[in-house]
């Protein structure tokens, strides 16, 4: 796949292949640190969905080991990042501050908080409480305080609404936590420029790879499970541009 890129190994070894300030935007989801948060909360999720993250052993790690982790991870992105390089982050809002706070230690410029609004979310325990439609995005830039923002003199709010994925887009395997590709175009087109390298260090179903190869971007991707990064491949693979 030309300007495609893969790795099927962990984030941190995967990056140590890509060479210096080589990267234009990072746009990535990695794991949120709710697994053991939600295997304790008093939920039906297991049996409502057989692919429950909460269940799947990646998200698992105490929260002590999890900010070490993302503390090697943001270590590693600045090193690959060109100077003002964006950044995208998807993370549970209970733990944007504890990310924004080990990101700025790595020289990272935090610019906002943004939410993604699921239009039509599983309606889980809908008669005991509120249905959790919403997950947090993070940006940052790199060594300057402004990177690429193709706004085309729009006024662009930090709050996006999509329908979760599409039935269409899960039909090489089915990720837990797989973002639509619409909400991935979004970032890819106002972050990024024509044939810029986009990194998605935690690809998961590959939905970064597909929305930067229909954007005309070069993508790296890398995902540590098996399985996983077999599904991803053949989706990216089979990618009209």
């Amino acid at each position: 796949m030309a300007d495609i890129t893969l790795y099927n190994e962990d984030c941190i070894k995967g990056m140590k292949h890509i060479p210096d300030e080589t990267i234009d935007l990072i746009l990535t989801d990695p794991p949120y640190n709710l697994g053991q948060f939600m295997q304790d909360r008093d939920t039906n999720l297991k049996k409502m969905r057989e692919n429950f993250f909460g269940a799947a052993g990646w998200d698992d790690l105490n929260f002590n080991d999890w900010k070490r982790c993302m503390n090697a991870f943001f270590q590693e992105a600045v090193r690959v990042l060109k100077k003002g390089g964006s950044m995208i982050v998807f993370m549970s809002i209970i733990k944007v501050e504890t990310l924004i706070n080990i990101a700025e230690k790595h020289g990272l410029y935090y610019k906002t908080t943004g939410i993604w609004h699921k239009l039509n979310p599983m309606p889980r325990n809908m008669n005991l409480h509120f249905v959790n439609s919403i997950e947090s995005w993070i940006y940052f830039t790199y060594n300057k305080k402004t990177g690429t923002f193709n706004n085309e003199g729009k006024v662009l709010h930090d709050f996006i609404e999509t329908s979760v994925t599409p039935n269409g887009e899960r039909r090489h395997g089915v990720h837990p936590t797989q973002k639509p590709e619409k909400l991935l175009s979004y970032f890819v087109q106002i972050l990024s420029n024509k044939a810029d390298i986009i990194l998605d260090p935690f690809m998961g179903s590959g939905s970064t790879g597909v929305a930067a190869k229909k954007n005309g971007r070069q993508f790296i991707g890398i995902e540590i499970n098996k399985l996983y990064f077999k599904n991803a491949s053949k989706r990216i693979a089979g990618t009209s541009i």
